[in-house]
């Protein structure tokens, strides 16, 4: 039996270098010292160390290349294009969205909000509005809140790049690890006829997304609605 509190010696390893990851004492792109030294450093064994490093790598938290090492991964704005959205045409290639109008700005956290980022009440938020276009026509419209807490001063950042997760991770030190997503269906309204040109009761997909940072922390709140009724959203499960 296992007594309250106790946690297997390989999740307090892994909890270690994740908390050295969300400190920023690895940067993204950097090489990690080797699996020998680590395990010397934390005073483990090799097979231990290697398991952590087996696990963060499957979480894409950490990059192997074949002779050169362990690496800290980089959200690159391809790589999480990539990784996060998931529109495709009928072939199944991929659409990449780009950016339309945008707003920034930062104010009281709503009720909402303090739910969905677990945050207390007065903490304040970064809401971030903008139109995506998909072929060059808006078809998104995104509303993103963030704890401003987390993310000093990105309301002076405008225009914001197309994707958000890489400057996350390089300025602020986000690393965004993981998104959980609901998907729905709604009928567009006469915000959505102005800003994407769906007529008043088309359907429309939503994507609400909770993207989390290492350690499980909620650090985004996304909420998209989407009029492309040529694309469809696909995912592959393994």
């Amino acid at each position: 039996m296992e007594l309250p509190g106790y946690r297997p010696l390989y999740r307090q390893v892994y909890d270690i270098v994740v908390g050295k990851v969300a400190q920023g004492v690895w940067k993204p792109g950097e090489a990690l010292p080797s699996e020998q030294a680590l395990a010397r450093e934390l005073g483990v064994s090799q097979g231990t160390m290697r398991k952590v490093l087996d696990a963060l790598t499957a979480e894409k938290v950490l990059e192997r290349h074949q002779g050169k090492g362990t690496f800290i991964a980089e959200n690159t704005q391809e790589r999480a294009l990539f990784r996060f959205f998931r529109m495709v045409r009928a072939d199944g290639s991929r659409v990449t969205p780009d950016c339309g109008a945008e707003t920034v700005k930062v104010r009281a956290s709503r009720a909402v909000e303090q739910q969905k980022l677990d945050l207390e009440k007065g903490d304040r938020v970064v809401e971030i509005r903008r139109i995506r276009l998909l072929e060059g026509k808006p078809a998104i419209r995104e509303t993103i809140v963030l704890p401003a807490a987390l993310f000093p001063g990105i309301e002076a950042r405008q225009p914001l790049p197309n994707t958000l997760y890489s400057l996350y991770q390089t300025d602020f030190g986000v690393n965004i690890v993981a998104a959980n997503e609901r998907l729905g269906a709604e009928i567009a309204d006469a915000e959505d006829h102005k800003l994407l040109g769906a007529p008043v009761g088309a359907p429309l997909l939503t994507i609400d997304r909770i993207a989390l940072s290492l350690q499980d922390r909620k650090v985004e709140w996304r909420l998209s609605r989407v009029y492309a009724p040529h694309l469809a959203y696909a995912i592959t499960l393994s």
